[in-house]
C-alpha cells in the first residue's frame, strides 16, 4: 500500500502528463518492487544504452544522493563517524546523505571493455548482472524499442538468478515486455517522444521512494 504523500507524485505526474495514463497502474507495481528490494537490502541495477544510458546514470544520482530532501546520516552513523576519527568525521557527519543503492552497468570502462575484447560484447550487461545480483534486487531495462539484444541479455540473467526485472520502453510489443515482471510501456514510439516520457516516469519513481526511505514515513 502506498500512502497518500507517494500517492501525490502519481497524481501529479498524470495531472502534468496525462499520455502517461494508461501507465499507472505499470509505475505503481515497479515502484512496490522496488521499495520492496530496499526494504530487504537489495540495490538497483540499470542498463540501457545512448541515450537510456544516461537514463540509467541519471536515475543513479538521484537514488544515491538527496534528490528534494536533505537525507541527513542518522544519530547513530553520526556518532559512529565522530567516534571513529573526530577531526574527518565531523566532515563526514555534516555532509554525507543517505542514499538508495544503485549502479549503472554502463560505467565501468575497464570492466567493460575487458570483456567485449576478451568475451562477447552484447554479454557485457549480462556479466555485470552475474557479478552484482542477489535475489533481493531489481533489474531495470531501458531500451526505448525494447528489443535491445545487450539488454535482453541481462534480463535473462537476472531472471536465473532471481532478481526481478523491471522494463521500461515505448509503447510497441517487444521482448523486454515478456521478460519483465512489469514493463512501462510509455505511449509513444518515435525514440526521442518514448526518452521524453522517460524521464517523468523514472522521476516519479525517484521521488516516491525518497518520500517513502526519507520522508515522514523514514
Amino acid at each position: 500500500m502506498m500512502s497518500e504523500r507517494e500517492k501525490k507524485f502519481i497524481e501529479e505526474l498524470l495531472r502534468r502528463y496525462p499520455l502517461l495514463e494508461s501507465c499507472e497502474v505499470a509505475i505503481v507495481q515497479a515502484y512496490e518492487i522496488i521499495r520492496d528490494s530496499y526494504s530487504e537490502g537489495g540495490k538497483l541495477l540499470i542498463a540501457g544504452n545512448g541515450g537510456s544510458a544516461a537514463d540509467a546514470e541519471h536515475i543513479v544520482g538521484e537514488l544515491m544522493k538527496g534528490f528534494v530532501l536533505k537525507r541527513k546520516v542518522d544519530a547513530d552513523f553520526s556518532s559512529a563517524l565522530l567516534d571513529s576519527q573526530p577531526e574527518l568525521g565531523s566532515v563526514l557527519s555534516a555532509n554525507l546523505q543517505m542514499a538508495l543503492p544503485a549502479i549503472a552497468l554502463d560505467g565501468h570502462l575497464a570492466l567493460s571493455t575487458a570483456y567485449m575484447n576478451d568475451c562477447d560484447p552484447q554479454l557485457c550487461f549480462a556479466q555485470q548482472v552475474n557479478g552484482y545480483g542477489k535475489p533481493e534486487d531489481v533489474f531495470l531495462g531501458i531500451s526505448t524499442s525494447g528489443n535491445s539484444k545487450n539488454v535482453l541479455y541481462a534480463a535473462t540473467v537476472a531472471r536465473a538468478k532471481n532478481l526481478k526485472v523491471i522494463g521500461l520502453t515505448g509503447k510497441r510489443d517487444s521482448r523486454l515486455s515478456e521478460f519483465a515482471d512489469v514493463c512501462i510501456c510509455v505511449p509513444e514510439t518515435e525514440t526521442y517522444k518514448i526518452q521524453e516520457l522517460h524521464l517523468p516516469v523514472y522521476h516519479c519513481l525517484c521521488l516516491m521512494l525518497e518520500e517513502y526511505f526519507f520522508g515522514e514515513r523514514g
